[in-house]
């Protein structure tokens, strides 16, 4: 382990009460389901936009169509950082056109993936309107992106990150502030 827990700052109960409040705020602003989408970014927000899309599913009873999308291409990092980039599939199986599309990602934290994700929405289509939902909002932000759904606020110092941990790839559900060591 690289880093040093400082707190739990969502454990599993609190996680599952967090994707109840997002998707009841996503309906609420989309006045319901009609035209909806959900895209998760590769890897987490995949995860989590499966899970709100089931939660809006036992709320409304409307199956919301959920997408996948890859922006490792779409990085401005991606030829100065990224010697071997892992490139994930991207899926979005419905057409964007017309669409309230709901991005999903786990952190946002500079806004240079979002700025990424949604150049690489944009080459799929064009949906009516764009929504960023997070789990964590930890600040820094480097780009003027501010996302419309916050699970938690988590003011973060520059040696501090936030790890999401997810069932589906590590087991438990919790989000924990770690110490970093700088290099």
């Amino acid at each position: 382990m690289d880093y040093k827990v400082k707190a739990i700052l969502v454990d599993a109960a609190g996680f599952g009460r967090t994707i109840t409040r997002l998707a009841h705020e996503i309906i609420e602003r989309n006045r319901g389901t009609e035209r909806l989408g959900i895209i998760g970014m590769q890897t987490r927000g995949v995860y989590l936009a499966q899970r709100l899309a089931g939660k809006i599913m036992e709320i409304e009873k409307i199956q919301i169509p959920v997408g996948v999308l890859d922006i490792t291409m779409y990085r401005d990092d991606y030829r100065t950082s990224l010697h071997q980039p892992q490139v994930q599939i991207t899926e979005i199986p419905f057409d964007l056109y017309n669409m309230n599309v709901v991005l999903v990602d786990d952190v946002l934290y500079t806004g240079r993936t979002v700025r990424a994700a949604l150049d690489a929405l944009m080459d799929f289509g064009r949906p009516k309107r764009i929504q960023l939902a997070v789990l964590v909002d930890r600040g820094h932000r480097e780009l003027p992106i501010k996302p419309d759904f916050i699970g938690k606020n988590v003011p973060t110092s520059i040696n501090e990150e936030v790890r999401v941990r997810m069932t589906e790839i590590d087991n438990e559900d919790s989000v924990l502030l770690v110490e970093v060591p700088q290099s």
